[in-house]
């Protein structure tokens, strides 16, 4: 793959690529921006560039890019969530590594995937290794939400924030000319949410039903969409944004100041249930606080 295969984020492809080719390589990089948008792929490929044997091009040809391709490069690695977390033990592995000279080529690449979610304890000891890398070693953290990571290590990385995929990019990635504006606007300019909303239609649109009527359906009608959630309980999370995006257009697309400031009022409503999930609250009890606060928020308060 080269970054030209990969859809979306032009400026950005374009400005690591002149960063290669220039040999203007920096020490640590914030890869940010929204799930599903390509930061991994785009990271994987600057990674392979970095490496390239000849002149940071991804030539494809040389030692260094056979390897890559085969996943079997000595001098790259990505280091992923262990569970819900990166754990500090991780980092201290990495650590372990990280000052072994290069095999193959004359830098080694670290890529930390979702190091938004890295324990604070893994974060001050990775920022040992930010403060004084070796001057052959790069590590890219791809976040979604930068906010999570210690300033300390962010004032330590260049920052490249990633753009959302339009809605051309997105029909581009699908090759489906059929498919419905409403599904590609719903993932959010996410191709990961793409592709999961387009294998669930049918739950979807379920859901969209359910939710873009809330004002023509009766309390215990709209109660029981209560049942797509509790049947889809490993999707919880992608469920409840896409009920989001749906109030976000509600709320947008509403003249009336008063309804389009309920619309805004459910969103924090969904949010504050996902914060409850996450902290492993009773899921029953969740939903149903959820759907309740929404009925009272769009009608009881009218």
């Amino acid at each position: 793959m080269n970054f030209e295969e990969i859809i979306g984020n032009k400026k950005e492809k374009d400005n690591l690529e002149k960063i290669c080719k220039a040999n203007k390589i920096a020490h640590s990089y914030i890869f940010l921006g929204k799930q599903g948008i390509g930061k991994k792929l785009i990271a994987k490929e600057f990674s392979k560039k970095i490496l390239c044997l000849n002149e940071q091009t991804g030539c494809n040809n040389c030692k260094s890019c056979i390897e890559f391709e085969t996943e079997n490069h000595p001098d790259f690695k990505i280091i992923v969530p262990d569970g819900k977390n990166i754990k500090i033990e991780q980092i201290r592995d990495f650590q372990s590594k990280v000052y072994e000279k290069p095999v193959i080529s004359l830098k080694k690449v670290y890529i930390i995937d979702d190091a938004d979610l890295m324990t604070k304890e893994a974060q001050n000891c990775l920022l040992k290794t930010l403060e004084e890398p070796p001057s052959y070693v790069v590590i890219i953290l791809i976040v979604s939400n930068d906010s999570k990571l210690l300033n300390t290590i962010k004032s330590r990385c260049i920052k490249i924030v990633f753009s959302s995929l339009n809605l051309s990019e997105l029909k581009q990635f699908i090759k489906d000319e059929n498919i419905e504006n409403k599904i590609l606007e719903r993932s959010d300019g996410s191709i990961k949410k793409l592709i999961h909303i387009t294998e669930n239609k049918d739950l979807y649109k379920e859901i969209e039903e359910n939710f873009s009527n809330i004002m023509q359906k009766s309390l215990i009608e709209f109660w029981k969409s209560s049942e797509i959630i509790l049947q889809n309980k490993e999707i919880v999370n992608e469920i409840l944004d896409y009920i989001n995006l749906i109030f976000y257009e509600k709320s947008n697309n509403n003249s009336d100041y008063v309804n389009s400031k309920k619309y805004t009022n459910a969103i924090q409503i969904v949010e504050k249930t996902k914060q409850m999930l996450k902290q492993n609250c009773n899921f029953d009890m969740c939903i149903d606080y959820m759907f309740l606060k929404i009925w009272q928020e769009l009608f009881e308060n009218s």
